[in-house]
């Protein structure tokens, strides 16, 4: 038992103290800065769609504010089988560097976004979602990264705001420190994925997306990376969202990403081969946070049956974890306290969404994806 709680606390450790430690020091003792400059190829913004009747229109509308030459900029719009009015909106913009591809039935977002890669004219490829709001310089910001020869994928920055009412604001803390590492995996070599919401790549480097795939945003980045290239984060080029509005969707939202990264594993073995010049980095960001919540099972066992102050330690932080994440969400006004209630539901929450997300892997459930 003492074996497994030392086991299950390194583990724990290692995915959110010693790996983000070790990635600051690296950017410290060995920096790799990008080269850039602003360029002004021909880009090819894509964003698949389903029943976005609410949001499209208001997103097409940011995309004709962009600070880029407009006769550089095309967007493809692809309506994922849509039932509601997201075909009509897309029928009636008056834009003709908006094209749309209607498909008749839905084939999830991979096969959308390799719709749209079939037409684009682009040297760069941009992929975006209809939810999030973008700055106008965004895309120019993301751009100016690719002047470096050796950067073939640049991810934008996505800031969550509260919404209001929502007692979600430790996502919040979390994401915060996830942009964190990303940014020093970014200074100190590549990123182990990008974030969905806007992220640009050479077009010769896009490659085609298995049937089904959930997380394009790491995939393509991977197989950027695969090739030699970089993938940089580039944290001036905003891409705005909303804290998710109550518990359930945002445990939905957690699910359906970690189950992701469980299906990559099947999808592209390679991660884990030599083949990846970032196995390492790979397996301690995404895999390590995977056996986090298996670990502190194992640390909450082993302090029921150890004696002693610090192997009880677990059992009562998890009592105390788990009070301060049901004062969350009755949202027990506490001032300051209350920080520590959300930080609370928030570590449950993705924990919890982690080991959902591996039965779902385990009984092959799929998920159908939604922006």
């Amino acid at each position: 038992m003492k074996l497994l709680f030392w086991l299950s606390l390194s583990l724990v450790l290692y995915a959110y103290l010693f790996y983000p430690a070790w990635l600051y020091i690296r950017t410290r003792l060995r920096p790799r800065p990008v080269e850039r400059r602003p360029i002004f190829p021909l880009v090819s913004i894509i964003i698949a769609a389903r029943n976005e009747e609410n949001r499209l229109e208001e997103k097409l509308q940011s995309l004709q504010q962009l600070d880029y030459p407009r006769e550089l900029v095309e967007a493809i719009v692809v309506s994922d089988g849509s039932t509601d009015r997201t075909n009509e909106i897309l029928a009636n913009f008056g834009d003709p560097r908006v094209r749309s591809i209607l498909l008749p039935v839905q084939g999830g977002k991979a096969e959308a976004l390799n719709r749209g890669l079939e037409v684009v004219k682009g040297d760069v490829v941009v992929f975006m979602d209809v939810r999030q709001r973008i700055t106008n310089d965004s895309i120019k910001t993301l751009v100016e990264s690719l002047a470096d020869p050796s950067v073939g994928c640049v991810s934008g920055a996505l800031m969550l705001v509260d919404g209001g009412g929502t007692s979600l604001k430790g996502v919040g803390s979390y994401w915060e420190m996830e942009k964190a590492i990303r940014s020093w995996e970014s200074a100190s070599g590549s990123v182990v994925g990008a974030t969905g919401a806007l992220y640009a790549l050479r077009r010769n480097l896009v490659p085609h997306l298995p049937t089904g795939l959930i997380l394009d945003d790491v995939f393509i980045p991977m197989e950027v990376v695969r090739t030699g290239a970089r993938v940089i984060y580039e944290p001036h080029a905003l891409a705005w969202d909303n804290l998710a509005s109550n518990p359930d969707q945002e445990f939905r939202r957690k699910v359906r990403t970690l189950l992701g990264n469980y299906q990559l594993l099947r999808l592209a073995p390679w991660l884990l081969t030599s083949k990846n010049p970032l196995r390492f980095e790979f397996v301690s960001h995404k895999l390590s946070r995977l056996a986090v919540p298996f670990a502190l099972i194992g640390m909450i066992l082993s302090s029921v049956f150890l004696s002693g102050f610090i192997y009880r330690l677990p059992l009562a932080t998890a009592i105390g974890m788990g009070a301060l994440g049901v004062l969350a969400i009755v949202r027990v006004p506490l001032g300051v306290v209350s920080r520590l209630t959300h930080l609370a539901l928030a570590f449950i929450l993705l924990n919890t969404a982690a080991l959902v997300a591996f039965f779902y892997f385990v009984i092959r459930k799929k998920q159908v994806w939604v922006q």
